[in-house]
């Protein structure tokens, strides 16, 4: 996992909803797609984003693909953050 990635996945607020979502539930794309205003292969592109930086994992069940999140990079990033406040920056 890139922390680059990762900070530029969660510096869109629509990939951060899209967080937010699945933190609830597992959900496939076209769910996903049904909270936001705008076409599905734009979500796509978020969720390969999210995908690529390693914050969702996705897994196909039957026709469909189901995305879920990936907590142990979120532990990842809160673990660099601490380590970084910790250092006493003036």
């Amino acid at each position: 996992m890139s922390l680059n990635q990762a900070f530029k996945a969660l510096s869109d607020p629509t990939r951060r909803k899209i967080l937010d979502l699945l933190k609830e539930n597992d959900l496939t794309a076209g769910e996903i797609a049904e909270h936001f205003n705008m076409t599905k292969p734009s979500i796509s592109r978020h969720l390969s984003l999210l995908k690529q930086a390693e914050l969702v994992w996705d897994e196909r069940k039957g026709q469909y693909i189901y995305y879920s999140l990936n907590t142990t990079v979120f532990h990842d990033l809160m673990k660099w953050v601490l380590q970084f406040q910790n250092q006493g920056g003036k």
